[in-house]
């Protein structure tokens, strides 16, 4: 088992405060907006192991270090340790399933301003866009490159503070009498293919008509909108916040066509391909798939592909679902989702409680966001992680949360 060294991304929409409260520290003033937990190698989590010439090299585990000397022992990339041997870290059944790497990616989000409204590909679609760009010789690097990956992203966001956010399509009736009561003229054309086409057409039709409008009367019509907007307040103010971070970006008329959410503390949200959303405010824990694809709508000065986007958007209105989980006899709370490559459960431990075996024959990485749990040999701080290779035997017990994340096999 290793104790986790994770990078801090500062996004500039991250909250200048969330996560150094969560660590204890003092702010630096600038945001901090995700900090990354796992073998992503945009910024993959460092671990102490043995090195070659120590204890059996870096594939064997941190505790065959403990009796080596100093000058043995090395900080390493996650990555690094598990290509080096990948079912000793992961378990022969994860790397059948998945192949050699980590499937998935744990952060701390912390959002201080609204994120870019975005969807995810499926599997499919991820790999024909994948091969497309790299057949047409697209640099990886590239800010219109869309396909970083063959990948897609499911992904989980599961709220420590309350969080809101935008998920899915609402009723095209719904979104009509939204915009319809900011008394917008250049929106009626909007409010009237809303009311009058079916659901699929409906909005798909706006949408497209938002994104290809042309930018000066856009501009002032998103102005307009966040006036009035500022004006009603109430189920509106969430737009003129918006468009207080991004004036006269059309995502903010886009996003009048999605659900407003808000997750209390313990509630999470699911988001499946094909989903337009964006995150809003506040201290979340987000698992996903390991990918890096997002294809934007708004809210974003990055490049907006708006014919692929319009590929992979699903155009159908859907309920929010927000995950309550269950305690299972183990006290173990799981947010069940429709994919493999991720499992995210948490445990509320309590003084005096019976230690709680989490040995299993697949990788997992516990993060700690209250209290001072133990996690086998380690006491471990808000914020602090460690990670727990397969069939590597632990227990954890004390006072605190602890959130795990592991694979299905």
């Amino acid at each position: 088992m290793d104790r986790l060294s994770n990078t801090v991304r500062p996004y500039a929409w991250g909250s200048t405060t969330a996560i150094p409260e969560l660590l204890g520290v003092a702010p630096t003033g600038e945001p901090q907006a995700e900090m990354w937990m796992g073998a992503h190698p945009g910024a993959p989590s460092r671990v102490t192991r043995p090195t070659a010439a120590g204890a059996g090299g870096p594939g064997t585990g941190a505790s065959a270090g403990r009796d080596v000397a100093d000058h043995d022992v090395a900080e390493q990339s996650l990555t690094e340790v598990i290509a080096a041997d990948p079912e000793r870290e992961l378990g022969p059944a994860a790397v059948r399933v998945f192949g050699p790497r980590l499937p998935f990616l744990l952060k701390l989000l912390a959002a201080g301003a609204p994120l870019s409204l975005q969807v995810h590909p499926d599997l499919v679609q991820a790999q024909q866009g994948y091969a497309d760009e790299e057949r047409r010789g697209v640099p990886i690097d590239a800010p219109r490159r869309t396909y970083k990956d063959a990948n897609h992203k499911p992904e989980l966001i599961c709220a420590l503070t309350p969080f809101d956010g935008l998920c899915g399509f609402r009723r095209p009736a719904e979104a009509a009498d939204a915009m319809a009561a900011l008394g917008v003229d250049s929106l009626k054309p909007y409010v009237d293919l809303l009311r009058a086409r079916p659901e699929d057409a409906a909005l798909r039709e706006v949408l497209t008509a938002i994104l290809t409008a042309d930018p000066a009367e856009m501009a002032d019509t998103v102005d307009e909108a966040a006036e009035a907007a500022e004006r009603l307040g109430g189920a509106h103010a969430p737009y003129a916040r918006i468009a207080h971070h991004y004036p006269g970006d059309p995502g903010v008329i886009a996003a009048m066509l999605l659900n407003y959410v808000q997750l209390q503390p313990g509630e999470a949200m699911y988001l499946g391909s094909g989903v337009p959303h964006a995150y809003l405010g506040g201290l979340g824990v987000e698992i996903m798939a390991n990918s890096d694809n997002v294809l934007r709508c708004g809210l974003t000065p990055k490049h907006v592909d708006v014919p692929e986007l319009l590929r992979i958007v699903r155009f159908e209105a859907t309920e929010p679902g927000i995950l309550r989980p269950e305690a299972s006899p183990t006290g173990e709370e799981v947010y069940e989702t429709p994919v493999d490559e991720f499992r995210l459960s948490r445990y509320v431990l309590a003084a005096g409680g019976t230690p709680v075996d989490l040995t299993t024959d697949t990788p997992q990485i516990l993060l700690c966001t209250a209290g001072a749990p133990r996690a086998g040999e380690f006491t471990l701080a808000p914020g602090e992680s460690v990670f727990v290779p397969a069939d590597e035997s632990v227990e954890v017990a004390g006072t605190g949360t602890l959130f795990r994340s592991t694979v299905v096999v």
